[in-house]
């Protein structure tokens, strides 16, 4: 078993592995299942103390993209991707953490407990042969030659070491390893750039206080107390909406974060000031002047902003977003994409393009792998796509299936 040894990088401490995950969200988990589900020795690793990534550590409470578009909930409702996207969805309702789907306009999604997603992510690699989970840990550097991954370094807690590695897998979201490793990647115009978004829980509100036409009422009082100068401007950004039960209500505020750069900390950290910010400024009013929320708190803060969008790999191919729109499949797709194009360039709320016919779009492996290094596999929001199409894939559902190819080719590549 792989394990950190002394306190610095030495001789004694270098140590091997068929397979690398970088990143513990979903994709990340579902490549670092797979891959050791095929033989290889397999290490995850995971800079925050949950598994789970923005479906736990940023509060996003619903797994999106699991479901095949239908027009109406008379049409059946079927799973994009079997395999691990199904089994993991199963796993999260069979342990109580998900309700049943629901259908929110022409979309179903899948309400989930964050707490409980990283609790079913734990039990699941737990018990996964040929997996090691390494969580507070950051990865620091990645060594190449003669145009392959070659090692990498880890750092956790003032320990250090270096691990050589077969394959890599980068599913960071913001393409981490692909950037430490010098491959080639791509950003959309700062202007441009999907919005973040800070989410909270909010509990002791009544729980017909987002019925009927609430939110409509809720959104107008809002944006009168913008105007009137009782609210910051970034409120305009927010949304409710219930959590899997009544009792909780989720708050969903888009930030515009100008001038918005994901990679700089300085940015970072002005996004998480400002949400914090802003969300205690939402609860205190609504609690003097929202029907239903006179005795409501903030019960849930993130770990994290979400991050919706930075560095994209250069693949051997690319996805584009008129691949999503008219639905093409392509040759030998290893995943679909079946979510709209679900643009968020701005703090003003969604715009959705769906695809012809709500046909799914088919991901190549070659856009999960960097055309840069031919053992590095890229898995998540940071696929090779263009801007377009990573307002479709960087949902839950897709994150799931891409995680589980780039596993399985990763593995395969490592024998």
């Amino acid at each position: 078993m792989i394990s950190v040894r002394s306190l610095a990088t030495d001789s004694k401490n270098q140590q091997k592995a068929d397979v690398i995950v970088a990143g513990g969200g979903t994709a990340g988990i579902a490549a670092a299942v797979c891959a050791a589900r095929d033989g290889a020795q397999t290490l995850l690793i995971e800079r925050r103390g949950a598994l789970g990534g923005m479906a736990c550590n940023a509060l996003v409470h619903t797994l999106c993209g699991l479901y095949l578009l239908r027009d109406d909930d008379t049409h059946p409702l079927a799973y994009s991707n079997e395999g691990f996207p199904r089994e993991f969805a199963e796993r999260l309702i069979a342990a109580g953490g998900a309700s049943s789907p629901v259908r929110m306009g022409k979309l179903d999604v899948l309400p989930h407990d964050p707490t409980a997603l990283a609790a079913v992510a734990d039990n699941l690699t737990r018990r996964t042969p040929n997996l090691t989970v390494f969580l507070h840990t950051d990865l620091t550097r990645v060594e190449t030659a003669a145009g392959q991954i070659q090692a990498v370094q880890l750092r956790s807690q003032g320990c250090a070491m270096e691990v050589s590695v077969k394959s890599l897998i980068d599913a960071s979201g913001d393409a981490e390893a692909v950037a430490l490793a010098g491959a080639d990647f791509e950003v959309a115009p700062t202007d441009r750039l999907q919005r973040p978004a800070y989410i909270f829980g909010i509990g002791g509100a009544l729980e017909n206080a987002l019925a009927g036409d609430a939110r409509l009422k809720l959104a107008h009082l809002i944006s009168s107390a913008v105007t009137s100068g009782h609210l910051s401007s970034e409120a305009l950004g927010v949304a409710f909406r219930h959590g899997m039960g009544k009792s909780e209500i989720w708050a969903t505020l888009d930030l515009q974060a100008d001038p918005y750069d994901p990679c700089l900390p300085e940015c970072l950290s002005r996004v998480e000031s400002c949400g914090r910010r802003v969300s205690l400024e939402i609860i205190r009013f609504l609690r003097l002047h929202a029907p239903g929320f006179e005795n409501a708190e903030i019960t849930r803060t993130p770990l994290q902003a979400g991050i919706r969008e930075s560095r994209r790999v250069s693949g051997v191919a690319s996805l584009t977003g008129e691949d999503i729109l008219h639905g093409r499949l392509g040759e030998n797709p290893v995943a679909l994409a079946c979510w709209p194009l679900e643009l968020r360039e701005n703090a003003r709320g969604a715009r959705l393009r769906f695809p012809t016919e709500n046909r799914p779009a088919g991901i190549s492996l070659d856009c999960l792998r960097s055309r840069t290094y031919k053992n590095l596999f890229v898995a998540g929001r940071c696929i090779s796509c263009t801007h377009e199409a990573q307002a479709s894939i960087r949902v839950t559902g897709t994150c799931l299936a891409t995680g589980e190819a780039a596993g399985k080719a990763a593995a395969a590549f490592s024998k």
